[in-house]
């Protein structure tokens, strides 16, 4: 035993620790509220920004409401969950049926967050409105709680929030309030709606047919009001009557106030949307409402002073943004402006989404770190852009500095000659294909730009890279290893491709390998690369 772990030792008086296993996270349900970010408790936001771990769901395009709202509220750097839904509807091919794809789920969810509790960190659970009331975390507190400490944090539920758009009481007296699903059979529903005497249904989307075929059944419909995204910039107050079916999503409810409103219901703007839609039909070309157009934005690597002016003027002026969580995140917040974050495994869903949201007159900015046309989102979205349904949206694409060309510049020039870009990611393309270019570009002798070079689930491909490399090349080729170039984590190392550890290489670092007219050289500020422009004679 050394003598550092012998000052380490508790006194002999003290008795030991029972275990080595660290004390268990407190696992937190977090109320978001309805959606306006400033409606999260000041409780909530407070833990959000403390947590060691944020989670959260989705369905599988990625865009968590939960995780858009909480955005302010968070730290650089927490651990974050992602709680992605395999199934969103009863179609699924799961042995079990639907109900048995949605059981597996929350069990290998509980499992995830009960790893990081077990592990000493605190997880804070989003959920939309209040966790217990119609939320997805009451299945994980139902399968945690009872091995971890649990609290939660109530939040603002869309009833008290679509009560406040409408401005008008719910109930007053004696008056009883009743909160349906539209799940629920239509007669069952219609029967409750006769019954009460005030109601809001919730669940509507792909239900609103027969919730309003109910409310109509009920003789109700000419006293109900639908209120679609509560409290948030996409608002909207209409008559329950004269909603489009096709368009209602899952955060929207009906309201049957039981008092007769007193004050004038203020129907915003989107109350003449079903009029105008049902005239568009009819109307000529020109008088259809503008498109508006997708803008795919390169921020740069790291900082933000990489952020050429062009791309930052398009960001000032988009309606919405779209795009991995990590990247909207480094744009600053600007009131009024819609952020769409989603996962990064999802690039052509994101595409879709806002070639959609442009269709329907926004300025959509797609932003991607880096170059968007560098192993980015340009690609995704030119690719989704010629399905004909798009063919009317305009896309441009704005270019950006690419982290080659930013870790090359760290230590002079390794790329001054011709050189190639590969990704080594092998997610949407099979590592024979990956392995076969690698050795085919050592083989021609270029400098080698190396991107998504691994992961926390793919680690092995960096000692395969080398040794297919060490094929074509000398152990003492120049290698530069650049992580978060531009970032707060910057690092830039110079070494051997012999000296390659694939330990030191996660996904925020990029390799550049050198080519045989690569030469690495001291100087006082460090060392320096350049692949030189000029070949020996033959």
């Amino acid at each position: 035993m050394s003598e550092q772990d012998r000052t380490q030792q508790p006194a002999a008086s003290t008795p030991p620790p029972r275990s080595a296993q660290p004390r268990a996270g407190k696992l937190w349900g977090i109320g978001l509220g309805p959606g306006d970010p400033e409606l999260v408790t000041v409780k909530a936001a407070r833990i959000i920004g403390e947590a060691d771990v944020i989670a959260f769901h989705s369905a599988r395009h990625g865009r968590s409401i939960s995780r858009g709202i909480a955005a302010a509220y968070m730290r650089p750097g927490q651990l974050e969950e992602h709680l992605v839904y395999p199934v969103t509807t009863e179609t699924t091919d799961h042995p079990g049926g639907y109900q048995g794809a949605i059981d597996e789920f929350y069990e290998q969810a509980a499992a995830t967050l009960a790893a990081h509790l077990a592990a000493g960190r605190s997880v804070a659970l989003l959920a939309a409105g209040d966790p217990l009331f119609y939320s997805s975390y009451m299945h994980m507190h139902r399968r945690l709680a009872d091995r971890f400490e649990a609290e939660i944090i109530p939040g603002i539920t869309s009833v008290s929030a679509a009560s406040a758009a409408l401005g008008t009481p719910l109930v007053e007296g004696d008056q009883v309030l009743t909160v349906l699903p539209g799940t629920l059979p239509a007669e069952e529903l219609t029967r409750r709606l006769t019954e009460a005497d005030a109601a809001v249904v919730m669940k509507l989307g792909r239900t609103y047919p027969s919730v309003r075929q109910a409310l109509s059944d009920a003789g109700r419909l000419d006293d109900a009001y639908y209120v679609e995204r509560a409290s948030t910039g996409r608002q909207r107050v209409l008559r329950a009557g004269e909603v489009d079916a096709a368009e209602v999503p899952y955060f929207a409810i009906t309201v049957v106030p039981g008092p007769t409103p007193t004050t004038e219901i203020p129907l915003t703007a989107a109350d003449a949307t079903h009029r105008t839609r049902i005239s568009e039909t009819v109307a000529p070309q020109d008088d259809r409402p503008a498109i508006g157009e997708v803008v795919v934005v390169g921020l740069g690597p790291g900082s933000p002073d990489w952020t050429s002016p062009e791309v930052a003027r398009a960001l000032s002026e988009a309606t919405d943004l779209v795009g991995y969580t990590t990247y909207i995140d480094r744009v600053p917040v600007r009131p009024g402006q819609r952020r769409h974050a989603s996962d990064n495994r999802v690039e052509s869903e994101r595409a879709a989404m806002a070639l959609d949201l442009a269709r329907h007159g926004a300025r959509v900015a797609v932003v991607s770190s880096g170059d968007p046309g560098v192993f980015a989102m340009a690609a995704a979205v030119v690719e989704e852009s010629a399905d004909p349904q798009w063919r009317e949206v305009p896309v441009r694409v704005l270019p950006g500095m690419t982290a080659a060309s930013a870790v090359a510049s760290r230590v002079g020039a390794p790329l001054g000659h011709d050189f190639a870009m590969i990704s080594l990611s092998d997610r949407l393309k099979p590592w024979e294909t990956v392995a076969q270019r690698i050795s085919a570009v050592a083989s021609a002798d270029m400098a080698i730009a190396v991107y998504n070079p691994a992961s926390s689930q793919r680690t092995w491909q960096v000692a395969a890279l080398r040794d297919l490399i060490l094929e074509h090349r000398k152990p003492d080729t120049p290698v530069v290893l650049g992580r978060d170039v531009g970032g707060p984590a910057e690092s830039v190392r110079v070494l051997t491709l012999s000296e390659l550890d694939p330990a030191e290489v996660d996904m925020r670092t990029l390799l550049i390998i050198g080519a045989s007219t690569t030469t690495a050289f001291d100087t006082p500020a460090g060392r320096r690369v350049f692949t030189s422009r000029r070949y020996a004679t033959p």
